[in-house]
């Protein structure tokens, strides 16, 4: 595969947490700002010797027991300047200098002391909008979901709330026409986006999407983090690259989910495991991104990833309505 040559953004560890605060609020410019010990730490210390695909025990949280998912087979080493480091979360080491700081299960997250009231015990759609300044105004975090067409977006979010028909799928792309919010424990909302890169959608419907998802990311106050789709059971996608980096470059907070980890492709679509494309994807980014951003593995058939999803939009949601 060849490096996309696009423009380098610089964006820092924490950039999900100060680029939508509320207003009003002191926001962080760069990970210098905070505390010396999680930037030294995390670009000093060796490799860890922990991997993606171990088990990270969650004992602190007071949620109920999450249940668990049928699992398939992950490794991905994980050196310590790729992990996605939460603000006011201490990097520890055990005497023999490997990372004891607990990392989200099939992710480069740390889990963080914000990581809490993370089950969904409640979920309504509430409304559709074309603009917005049509989307609810309660002023209630929210987190946007959006991928190209047939990234399996409706699925995922169905698997979130474990329900089955919350988000309508489709065997026909596109069909994610509107800014979908969905309330969340009446504390926060999930957003549904339109899929692009559907090439069966007339020109002027597609350029529609854009404008108005695009205005979507720069306009809305309460956006906490954009979760952006990427098939891993395919090589990495020249539209998606693009996507990531129009994100950065626009300082939107993100976070890379990538979906179906649980299907293999024959030779002539690839022929290589999810986690190969994984990092394959990394390896591009890397080139326009200073720091790698949190990613997730998922599946929405064994349901792997979908709790350590909602621990980071946890994480993230707390640490924003603190802040």
């Amino acid at each position: 595969m060849v490096l996309l040559h696009l423009p380098r953004t610089h964006i820092s560890l924490y950039t999900h947490f100060s680029l939508f605060a509320k207003p009003k609020t002191p926001t962080f410019a760069t990970a210098t700002t905070l505390p010396p010990v999680l930037t030294s730490a995390l670009f000093s210390a060796p490799k860890s010797t922990l991997s993606a695909s171990e088990p990270i025990p969650i004992s602190q949280i007071p949620e109920p027991q999450m249940e668990t998912p049928q699992e398939f087979e992950t490794h991905i080493e994980i050196p310590l300047e790729k992990l996605f480091v939460p603000p006011e979360t201490e990097v520890s080491y055990t005497n023999t200098g490997a990372l004891s700081t607990r990392i989200l299960k099939g992710s480069n997250i740390l889990l963080s002391k914000y990581a809490r009231n993370a089950q969904v015990d409640q979920a309504e759609f509430v409304k559709s909008s074309v603009r917005t300044e049509d989307c609810p105004s309660d002023g209630l975090p929210e987190f946007a979901l959006v991928g190209r067409s047939n990234v399996g977006k409706s699925s995922l979010l169905n698997s979130l709330v474990r329900r089955k028909r919350l988000a309508l799928t489709s065997k026909k792309p596109g069909k994610t026409q509107c800014i979908n919010h969905f309330r969340i424990n009446d504390s926060w909302f999930l957003v549904d986006l339109p899929g692009y890169g559907y090439a069966a959608a007339p020109q002027e419907l597609r350029t529609d999407w854009v404008k108005f998802t695009k205005d979507y990311f720069l306009n809305r106050s309460t956006l906490v983090s954009v979760f952006l789709l990427i098939d891993a059971s395919i090589p990495a996608k020249k539209i998606d690259l693009e996507y990531a980096s129009w994100l950065g470059q626009n300082q939107i907070p993100m976070t890379l989910i990538f979906t179906k980890c649980d299907k293999r492709k024959k030779k002539r679509h690839g022929g290589k495991k999810a986690e190969e494309n994984v990092q394959d994807f990394q390896e591009l980014i890397s080139g326009f991104f200073e720091t790698v951003p949190p990613w997730i593995m998922t599946s929405s058939l064994t349901n792997q990833g979908r709790d350590e999803m909602l621990l980071h939009m946890a994480q993230l949601r707390n640490y924003w309505l603190k802040h």
